[in-house]
């Protein structure tokens, strides 16, 4: 059977590909998640996706190794991670009443051969009008202190929406199932 590697520490990105496949080995990537200069969030998300994959790879012999990172955008501008419950709070503030695109980059590197798979999907998530007694009651009960946008739709998140566009609902947590499971049949794994 192929080695699968997911270029990630994060537990959000592993609970969604358990989903796919039940073991796999996680490495950390060693990436700098900053983004250049005059790089767009869409470009970012797709250039740090693939450079996580190459940085999983590092020293490992043949396997299929997956990169992916996410970068939410507000007028054009990057969101980060909050951080802190203030910054948390000052986010969602922001982002109340208004659309937020969510660049998810996806890179398979199959080190077998060199090739690498690539998939940027973008959804666009419209906050509803919120009050600063909701914003902090929702920051109080989920914590999303290390969620790009300060929210995890897949737990109380999903009530500060009024609508989610998108092709894939799982690339709103980090890791769009749908395109995987198709760059993971092109490169031979079998799925299901």
């Amino acid at each position: 059977m192929t080695r699968l590697v997911l270029g990630s520490t994060s537990r959000y990105r592993a609970e969604l590909l358990r989903r796919l496949v039940p073991q796999f080995e996680q490495r950390p990537p060693g990436t700098d998640e900053t983004l250049a200069p005059c790089e767009t969030p869409a470009d970012g998300a797709l250039r740090l996706a693939i450079a996580k994959a190459e940085g999983a790879a590092r020293g490992l012999g043949q396997a299929l190794v997956i990169g992916s990172d996410q970068i939410a955008e507000l007028d054009g501008c990057a969101l980060g991670k909050p951080g802190s419950i203030e910054g948390a709070r000052a986010q969602l503030g922001d982002c109340a009443g208004r659309e937020v695109r969510f660049h998810t980059g996806l890179c398979l590197l199959d080190t077998r051969g060199g090739r690498r798979h690539t998939h940027l999907d973008t959804t666009r998530v419209r906050f509803r009008p919120l009050t600063s007694e909701e914003i902090a009651r929702y920051v109080e009960r989920e914590m999303p202190l290390d969620c790009a946008g300060s929210f995890k739709c897949e737990g109380l998140g999903i009530s500060l929406f009024e609508r989610i566009d998108n092709s894939d609902p799982t690339a709103l947590v980090g890791l769009p199932l749908i395109a995987l499971a198709r760059l993971l049949r092109e490169a031979g794994f079998a799925i299901p």
